[in-house]
């Protein structure tokens, strides 16, 4: 798909959404029952605005010594028998795994939640291996399933009714239909079971890299990752290597901001530390663990001082739930792993400027996506700096930068727009917000008579 057709469908895709009602009361409905635990949770806070500023600064403390962080975590890590594995991109981490699956004869992978094992495709490339991948976090299995990408960073099938998560389970499970949303966990439970034992490897993301310890931090409500990491015997961690903090105890700050911001937990309800693989004398836990350190991009954004912030997210999705854009044209709009405010800001520089910068326009700049943000990245000013980007490197359309010419030709030269008949421009108007789509859902724009320089001459004449 061309970078124009991308944007293209990217306007057809936010129309059709935004004005199909029942998607919106969907997304409406569960995003309103997030913002409610999200207030509450913020009561439990004596001094929330503190912990932004700590958590803004201990990441961006990060950021300007990456490598040297990076370094001690895999220092630390292989100390305990794990193994550190660095991917530039998506192709180097996936030829990784291929090779790590491929020495255990795996049939079989258990997958948690993770949305960089999203953003390298993980599950198409395993099945091209003959490789059974499967979901385990409930939303990823139903998303799975269906045959759609995760919706939402937090929430993959916050899209779906439960009517709609039935007719799922009825449709690809074969089970009788049923409205009882107990009864729909047990079935996911009971086919899932079976597949953490027979699983040859399990594979993780990685909420947190703890440098000076050598440990991953992963953070989640159904305890599916705690199971996919322990049974088989070969647990991969994939992990951006924005991820990392100071050291274990930064924990009691990063756990509740993370869950605050996501879920209005105080903290989510398992949080595991990995240190490595079964140490002697140690009851379970994996023969060997493999951390792949992911770039994919990440470089490019930490090479960039003014956009660096963006390396901050700790992927609460906050700024998701409370963007308008987001609530109206929905996650897959976006075409992207990682979609709403945080998405627009980093998809460019992680998949490319020329494919996505039409994302850093889907904005209105409001300001509410930097007002929730837990490590305080200043989101709608960076996609403006994405903006201001493209335009600078030229990826802006011809017919554009001819429109924005003759305006600052015109500005500069005020005289020249008196010269024109009103009927003239009225039709230039016309033709340019037609193009940008005004017109289709508004009624047509109409330049007044006389111009304000005219009348002001005028009135001046009869003083």
């Amino acid at each position: 798909m061309t970078t124009a057709t991308k944007a293209s469908q990217f306007q057809l895709d936010a129309e059709r959404k935004a004005f199909d009602r029942e998607h919106r009361r969907k997304i409406r409905f569960n995003i309103g029952k997030y913002d409610a635990a999200v207030s509450n949770g913020m009561k439990l806070y004596e001094q929330h605005e503190l912990a932004r500023d700590r958590g803004a600064y201990l990441k961006a403390t990060v950021l300007e010594k990456l490598d040297e962080y990076l370094l001690q975590f895999e220092a630390a890590f292989t100390a305990r028998g794990g193994r550190v594995i660095w991917a530039r991109d998506a192709a180097e981490a996936l030829a990784e795994i291929g090779k790590l699956t491929k020495a255990r004869q795996t049939k079989t992978v258990v997958k948690a939640k993770s949305m960089t094992t999203e953003e390298i495709h993980l599950n198409k490339y395993l099945a091209t291996q003959g490789i059974e991948s499967v979901e385990t976090d409930l939303g990823e299995y139903i998303v799975q399933l269906n045959g759609e990408r995760p919706y939402h960073i937090v929430t993959p099938a916050m899209h779906l009714s439960k009517a709609d998560i039935a007719s799922i389970f009825v449709k690809h499970l074969g089970i009788e239909p049923t409205d009882d949303a107990q009864e729909l966990v047990l079935t996911a439970r009971r086919l899932l079971r079976n597949k953490y034992t027979a699983a040859e490897v399990g594979v993780t993301g990685g909420n947190f890299l703890i440098a000076k310890e050598g440990a991953v931090a992963v953070t989640e409500n159904e305890g599916n990752a705690r199971l996919s990491a322990t049974f088989p015997k070969l647990h991969i961690a994939v992990v951006g290597i924005e991820k990392v903090i100071p050291q274990l105890t930064d924990l009691d700050l990063f756990w509740p901001l993370l869950s605050t911001s996501g879920t209005g937990q105080q903290v989510t309800v398992y949080n595991t530390v990995y240190f490595g693989p079964r140490q002697p004398g140690e009851a379970d836990g994996p023969e060997e663990m493999v951390v792949i350190l992911l770039d994919n991009g990440r470089t490019n954004l930490l090479a960039q001082p003014d956009k660096r912030a963006a390396l901050r997210c700790i992927r609460c999705g906050a700024c998701l739930n409370v963007c308008p854009v987001y609530k109206n044209i929905g996650g897959h709009t976006y075409e992207t792993t990682y979609s709403g405010p945080i998405g627009s800001v980093i998809s460019p520089h992680l998949s490319g400027l020329p494919e996505h910068k039409h994302l850093s326009y889907a904005s209105s700049l409001c300001g509410a996506c930097t007002s929730v943000c837990p490590v305080r990245i200043p989101l709608h000013n960076l996609l403006l700096l994405n903006r201001q980007q493209s335009v600078r490197e030229g990826y802006t359309p011809t017919e554009e930068r001819a429109a924005i010419g003759l305006w600052k030709w015109s500005m500069q030269h005020r005289w020249a727009l008196d010269l024109l008949p009103v009927k003239l421009k009225d039709w230039s108007l016309g033709r340019l917000l037609g193009q940008v789509g005004w017109s289709k859902r508004r009624e047509s724009l109409h330049i007044a008579g006389p111009s304000f320089r005219e009348l002001w001459r005028e009135r001046a004449a009869q003083h």
